[in-house]
């Protein structure tokens, strides 16, 4: 464990339900290195994401744009940042929720932009196919403890694919899998002593076998995707513990697509070594919110509006 007073933050990336008409033009508009990163961004995919994002309403909220599309947010805004100065290998160590964490990857030398955004936008097609092959969805289970949900989870399953798919912070819980399942989980929750069950708007059971397509797309497109050790520690959803090594970032970012997202005991290890500063980069600040329910004592420096720069790069070099 080290002392975390003078440490650069760590770096917290947000995933998929972050994504909000409009995300990252303000950064574009106000800097010439984030209209560079949408750019490139819309090269290399063949088609305007910047126009799917900014111009199109609904649009951006569909699987296969908004993944993209906050990635590049969130590259874009750390490419202002490192324009002005701010180290992220200095980092100590960086995460993503979900799809939040191939922005840590990008940011930990793991890949290449060209690279992260082909893979992020095949990760949300993939996930889009593999729902409308098998309809299913999320709940959240207000309040639930890791118990009540694994509770819930198995009596979903007797109708159907169903598993806990988030374990975010205390009583942030969410199950996963197809409908007849999900129905059974509500029928079932208050007797289970779960009060509330609130669908998610999202287009299909991520976190679960329902996503098994999706994750065999993955890993073929992973392995012939050029990776590299990620030059600072980022910490896997599938494991809440850094991978080190390309043949683990392969195997665990394969495996994420199905696996629960561990991002209490992720965020639970950073603290326990001694992390006290986060900045978030990237539309929104979904990550400090859930970060106060897990531990109110860390600090989350928010990066999601150009307002945000002074203090962002403030961070990054207190001592």
């Amino acid at each position: 464990m080290s002392d975390a007073s003078n440490m650069t933050p760590a770096l917290l990336f947000p995933g998929q339900g972050a994504q909000a008409e409009g995300m990252g033009k303000d950064w574009a508009d106000a800097y010439p290195e984030a209209a560079a990163v949408w750019a490139e961004a819309d090269e290399v995919l063949g088609f305007s994401l910047s126009k799917a994002c900014w111009e199109s309403g609904d649009e951006v909220n569909r699987t296969d744009i908004a993944q993209p599309g906050i990635f590049t947010t969130g590259v874009a805004i750390m490419r202002v940042l490192e324009a002005r100065g701010f180290d992220r290998f200095s980092a100590p160590m960086t995460a993503g929720l979900s799809l939040g964490e191939y922005t840590a990857h990008w940011a930990a030398g793991t890949f290449d932009f060209a690279s992260g955004v082909k893979l992020v936008r095949l990760r949300g097609e993939a996930m889009q196919a593999a729902s409308e092959q098998n309809p299913s969805g999320m709940a959240s289970l207000m309040g639930a403890t890791p118990e009540q949900a694994e509770a819930l989870a198995k009596v979903g399953s007797e109708h159907g694919v169903c598993q806990v798919a988030n374990l975010n912070a205390p009583g942030q819980l969410v199950v996963s899998g197809e409908f007849p399942a999900l129905d059974a989980v509500e029928a079932a929750a208050k007797e289970h002593g779960v009060r509330r069950v609130r669908r998610l708007v999202v287009a299909g059971g991520f976190h679960s076998e329902c996503m098994r397509p999706a994750a065999d797309k993955l890993a073929a497109a992973l392995a012939e995707t050029e990776l590299h050790a990620p030059k600072i520690q980022v910490i896997s959803n599938v494991t809440a513990a850094p991978v080190k090594t390309v043949d683990e970032v392969r195997e665990t970012l394969g495996t994420q697509v199905c696996a629960p997202v561990l991002w209490e005991k992720s965020m639970r290890w950073a603290i326990a070594e001694g992390q006290s500063r986060f900045l978030e980069p990237g539309p929104g600040t979904i990550l400090a919110g859930i970060l106060r329910k897990i531990d109110q004592e860390p600090e989350v420096v928010p990066a999601s509006q150009p307002g945000d720069v002074d203090a962002a790069l403030a961070s990054g070099t207190a001592s």
